[in-house]
């Protein structure tokens, strides 16, 4: 019934569902009584985000999101491939780069409820340019320790919630 209904409404803009990438999710409140063979409220994957309930500060029921894992995960690739790739470059250069990544990250994924995502990229890109700058030369290894220094003199920008969820 639902599919008949939004197939009409969308062919009247001209636009049709696509029968694969289409389907229907529960997504009910938790303490719902669920219908005989649920499995409990759910979660679903939308724009880059896990939909899930979960409570807000006062206790009351509240749909949250963060970052889904396949997009994190195609993220931290990136900026590995972008880090083997430009590892020549001037150490400047490379933070420059890297920041501007980091905050245009933050631009689409920095919502309300998703800064425990932002700062675990942060710890993440942190570990993979230290990998890249300690393949730049045979002759030394980059330890924690001169990462330290070099972070201290090249921050990488904190991670920052840009927009506040409606509620």
């Amino acid at each position: 019934m639902f599919f008949v209904v939004v197939s009409v409404r969308f062919e009247k803009y001209g636009l049709r569902l696509h029968p694969e990438k289409t389907r229907l999710v529960r997504f009910e409140r938790p303490g719902a009584k669920p219908p005989s063979g649920g499995d409990g409220p759910g979660h679903f994957d939308l724009l880059g985000f896990t939909h899930f309930w979960g409570r807000s500060r006062n206790g009351n029921w509240v749909v949250k999101r963060k970052t889904a894992k396949d997009r994190f995960s195609r993220t931290l690739r990136r900026f590995s491939k972008w880090c083997s790739e430009n590892r020549h470059l001037p150490i400047r250069d490379q933070h420059l780069a890297l920041s501007r990544k980091l905050r245009g990250h933050d631009a689409y994924f920095g919502i309300t409820g998703n800064g425990k995502a932002l700062a675990l990229l942060r710890h993440w890109v942190r570990r993979i340019w230290r990998k890249w700058l300690g393949r730049r030369s045979w002759k030394t290894r980059l330890t924690w320790v001169r990462m330290a220094r070099l972070l201290e003199l090249f921050p990488l920008p904190t991670a920052r919630v840009v927009h506040s969820a409606l509620r």
